[in-house]
């Protein structure tokens, strides 16, 4: 009879000589290292964590690190979290240098630091929490996105950016029309501001539509989720772009998640009571896009109307219900993606005994 071999979980992992956690703020990143023990001598701690500039300087400075050990860069892993966009300009030059770069799901590092019964939290304790995680589960390793990514990550926040500079202009000029006396060269120079904003809008607009024709498979999932009515096409571009094509979530609660759009119930014992909030974590632009189109699929989606509406009945605040609608549409989103089918008016009205996001 033949034998079958059996191939152990440590014998399919990659062996590494040194484990390293980074934690990602948008300035900075502070980073804290593992070198492996020997097999026969005593476990090694996490070393201090050290922060560094989110620059091409602060790169190089964290590359001179890694490699002062001697180590090659393929056997050292290098874990961190997907904090908005943060991550992406450290892990793609660590990727290009030859290190293993594993990047995970902020959700991932949350449940696996309450496992380890961590109550404080600094930038430095989140770095070497997240060397034990490197240690314990070595997650794969990412590859970076394409450059369709790129193109359409930048020109968003690009847009984004005019809008916030076009509404504030535009408030300017308001406060100055209802000046007792107005100086017209200033009123002219801020309208000025305001049609050139709208001019770089429009222009932006375009280069958005041609960008996403670049890629079949990024343009496919763009084309699908404008099938949901409430989302449109800057909507369906933030969700694809956030998730990289629906690649860094398995499920759609996690992309709820990432978005920032979970509530968070604070209660303990008979002292601390209040009702569940969203926060200010996640993605902020991402979160923003779908409560808009929240409120569009409110009116003009059946199956999200149907549920907003029985949340205001059953007398939710306006606020928490559109919130809920958005998660919502997560759902459906993730649903029509995944599938690769359109999204289909009659299935979905069907599955409404089956509910896809939790009312606050």
């Amino acid at each position: 009879m033949a034998t079958v071999q059996i191939k152990s979980e440590q014998e399919t992992k990659p062996v590494y000589q040194q484990m390293v956690g980074v934690d990602i703020a948008a300035q900075t990143f502070t980073a804290s290292r593992l070198v492996l023990a020997k097999p026969g001598t005593s476990k090694t701690k996490p070393e201090a964590a050290l922060s560094y500039q989110q620059t091409p300087v602060g790169f190089e400075k964290f590359e001179q690190l890694l490699l002062a050990k001697g180590f090659a860069p393929p056997a050292t892993l290098i874990v961190m979290e997907a904090t908005s966009t943060y991550w992406i300009g450290l892990a793609i030059f660590l990727h290009t240098q030859g290190f293993a770069v594993s990047v995970i799901n902020p959700n991932q590092a949350h449940h696996f630091a309450r496992a380890q019964l961590r109550r404080p939290k600094t930038d430095a304790l989140d770095a070497q929490m997240l060397v034990q995680l490197a240690e314990a589960l070595v997650p794969q390793t990412w590859s970076p996105p394409p450059q369709i990514y790129h193109e359409l990550q930048q020109r968003l926040q690009h847009r984004h950016s005019l809008l916030e500079l076009r509404k504030t202009v535009k408030n300017q000029l308001h406060a100055l029309l209802a000046s007792t006396v107005i100086v017209e060269a200033v009123q002219e120079k801020m309208q000025a501001l305001i049609d050139t904003f709208s001019q770089q809008l429009t222009v932006v607009d375009k280069e958005i539509e041609e960008v996403v024709k670049q890629d079949k498979a990024w343009s496919s999932s763009i084309n699908l989720l404008q099938t949901i009515p409430g989302v449109g096409p800057l909507t369906a571009c933030w969700l694809v772009v956030a998730t990289l094509n629906f690649s860094t979530c398995a499920k759609a609660e996690q992309l709820v998640q990432y978005a920032g759009l979970a509530p968070t119930e604070r209660s303990s014992g008979t002292s601390i009571r209040s009702h569940a909030q969203i926060g200010h974590s996640g993605h902020p632009l991402l979160r923003g896009a779908l409560y808009m189109a929240a409120m569009s699929a409110s009116r003009w989606n059946a199956v999200v109307k149907a549920f907003y509406d029985k949340l205001r009945a059953a007398g939710k605040p306006m606020k928490v219900a559109r919130i809920a609608a958005a998660r919502k549409l997560v759902h459906l989103a993730f649903a029509v993606v995944k599938s690769g089918k359109a999204f289909d008016l009659e299935y979905a009205t069907k599955k409404q005994t089956e509910p896809l996001a939790k009312a606050s």
